[in-house]
């Protein structure tokens, strides 16, 4: 188990690198094609500079608006406040604030830029449906997002790679609408290198959002992983947390509020159609692990 967190940190340590690469190369492809040298890459650090500080300070409001949560009290639901507390106690982190998402799917995110600012909200549905070990083992999981400053990683990852992606798009149309105005060789060998660097500009910005959206993707189902393995160290009972994923792989309910922006804080991948397993696609574009095989490994521990 402890082996499977390394590898898994370890992972997630060269996809964040991977990210600000990511970002260096389609800036400076950008500045190479418009004949701007390094310039571009900096203009791409500007970017993601102003997208990281706003999303920073203002992530976790339109997340939590997004999903129409509303915060409880501990008179409204004495059981989820006090699993929430004791699991608190236990990573050593101060008490997040309570919500609940009026959702029938049963489904869990935690949101807040770092254990002292963060929010863990559940919908409705998993309140009703599931015992009070199986919700230890829920909010385990999301404990160790917020122990562990999940949301602060994917964020910095989002807004990387979004800003490499928004500058792609942003270049593609100005080129479309514009036409190119970039530098010119004033010799033959000169003309052959830049034709060369064009090329290679051109497909890294044009396989930009996917190769972007392939990075975050490859971010979040590692974080799931060890965010399984650490709440079953949290709650000493992996059992619980494989009984609601048991729960949550067979509930007839889809997510109504589910969407693209918001779908990699979820426990569970909340577009996925109900009672059905993971297909190949959605293996490679989901920000989620197959759940069968979350399940497996938690089983094995």
């Amino acid at each position: 188990m402890y082996e499977q967190i390394a590898a898994n940190r370890r992972k997630t340590a060269l996809l964040l690198v991977g990210a600000v690469v990511f970002l260096a190369v389609v800036g400076y492809a950008i500045g190479l094609i418009w004949g701007l040298g390094p310039i571009g890459l900096v203009i791409a650090a500007i970017v993601a500079l102003v997208m990281s500080v706003s999303s920073y300070f203002y992530g976790d409001r339109l997340v939590l608006a997004s999903t129409r949560a509303r915060e409880v009290t501990p008179e409204e639901a004495p059981r989820l406040h006090n699993v929430v507390e004791g699991l608190a106690i236990a990573a050593g982190v101060l008490k997040p604030r309570v919500y609940v998402v009026p959702e029938q799917a049963p489904n869990a995110f935690a949101t807040g830029r770092d254990p002292e600012h963060a929010s863990i909200a559940v919908t409705q549905g998993l309140l009703e449906t599931m015992n009070r070990v199986e919700l230890e083992g829920v909010i385990g999981h999301e404990m160790s997002h917020i122990q562990d400053r999940d949301i602060l990683l994917g964020t910095i990852v989002a807004t990387v790679v979004g800003a490499a992606v928004l500058l792609a798009e942003f270049f593609m149309r100005s080129f479309w609408w514009g036409g190119f105005r970039g530098r010119r060789g004033n010799d033959s060998s000169g003309g052959i290198l830049e034709l060369v660097l064009l090329v290679v500009g051109f497909i890294l910005i044009a396989l930009a959002p996917l190769a972007g959206q392939l990075i975050k993707l490859s971010v979040s189902r590692n974080r799931e992983y060890l965010a399984d393995a650490q709440g079953a160290m949290l709650t000493r009972y992996p059992p619980g947390l494989v009984s609601a994923l048991q729960k949550i792989e067979a509930a007839p309910h889809a997510m109504r509020s589910a969407n693209n922006a918001t779908a990699h804080l979820w426990l569970e991948q909340p577009s996925r159609f109900p009672g059905k397993q993971t297909g190949t696609l959605e293996r490679l574009f989901s920000t989620h692990p197959p759940i069968e095989e979350r399940i497996r490994r938690l089983q094995e521990m």
